[in-house]
């Protein structure tokens, strides 16, 4: 009789999100050349995992955006290029922090909101930071305007995330509803 492992299931599970999210990456890199919404992977990493894995999904998700954007869409390799790729892994990564820990002391929608707002003020936080640090011409990236778009695109995705997140790989059932039939079973 065959024996269900829940930990090779996990990892499964795991494994599944990982590729999922890297092939949503690539594909966002892809078609909108630098609009990846980062902020909404790290919003939805910090809401659903360990902060360890998520900041190794998000550090996966910069990656492969930084690997297309330096070959397929040529980002100029200089210190300037390299070092607004860094700060940009600095700022993706304090963010997930940063949503991490104030998502785990909220509940509900206040929690989900808590995750995209942290996320977001984090993130562009440590980017105006070095746009100071870089001088004038990356400034006029953060117009109330611009950080409206950024915002917007976030959210957007970070609902679909949600959704998508919200159904268990391979069934079209929630998540939940499936951890509650499981329940209902055992009990």
């Amino acid at each position: 009789m065959k024996t269900h492992d829940p930990s090779h299931a996990a990892l499964r599970t795991r494994l599944v999100w990982l590729a999922a999210f890297l092939g949503a990456s690539l594909v966002f890199t892809l078609g909108l050349g630098c609009e990846v919404p980062l902020i909404a992977f790290a919003a939805i990493c910090g809401l659903r995992q360990t902060r360890r894995e998520a900041l190794l999904f998000v550090a996966a998700v910069w990656l492969v955006d930084e690997l297309v954007g330096f070959t397929a869409w040529h980002y100029p390799v200089t210190p300037a290029g390299l070092g607004w790729a860094a700060a940009v892994a600095v700022a993706i990564l304090a963010a997930t922090w940063a949503t991490a820990g104030a998502a785990r002391r909220t509940s509900g929608v206040v929690r989900l909101g808590t995750a995209l707002i942290s996320a977001f003020a984090v993130y562009e936080g440590v980017l105006w930071i070095a746009s100071m640090a870089a001088g004038a011409a990356t400034r006029q990236a953060f117009t109330p305007a611009i950080l409206g778009e950024v915002l917007a695109f976030n959210a957007a995705t970070f609902a679909g995330l949600l959704a998508v997140r919200a159904l268990k790989p391979g069934t079209g059932r929630s998540a939940q509803s499936t951890q509650e039939a499981g329940a209902e079973r055992h009990a």
